[in-house]
């Protein structure tokens, strides 16, 4: 075999490995998503048969949320009374950015200008 179909084969059988554990791993995600998937309420019980047992009243969740909704707004109001943080001012600019000194210090050593140590 030459080099040329050694190297094929050996870019053939990594781009496949690789679109293989993509796939394995997308077939993952498909069956995790339709094992842990809500499952809707069985026909016999969305119909609203009566059973012998008796129903427990529902649980009203929007009373829980209005107040959980109500104790995280006090919690932040709160929060914002006692913080000590505050807007951070930016430092002041240089008068002269690096970039000019950088230039500058280029065009006076061009021409002879700079200080030499004795």
């Amino acid at each position: 075999m030459t080099d040329l179909t050694l190297s094929l084969q050996i870019t053939a059988l990594g781009m496949g490995l690789v679109f293989a554990a993509i796939l394995v791993l997308w077939l993952m995600m498909i069956v995790l998503t339709a094992l842990t998937a809500d499952k809707a309420p069985a026909a016999g019980q969305a119909q609203g048969t009566v059973s012998d047992s008796p129903q427990p009243a529902p649980v009203i969740e929007t009373d829980f949320k209005a107040r959980a909704a109500a104790i995280a707004v006090a919690m932040a109001l709160a929060g914002q009374e006692t913080s000590s943080v505050r807007a951070l001012t930016e430092p002041p600019t240089a008068i002269v950015s690096a970039w000019q000194l950088g230039m500058r210090t280029r065009l006076l050593a061009e021409k002879g200008h700079t200080r030499r140590q004795k």
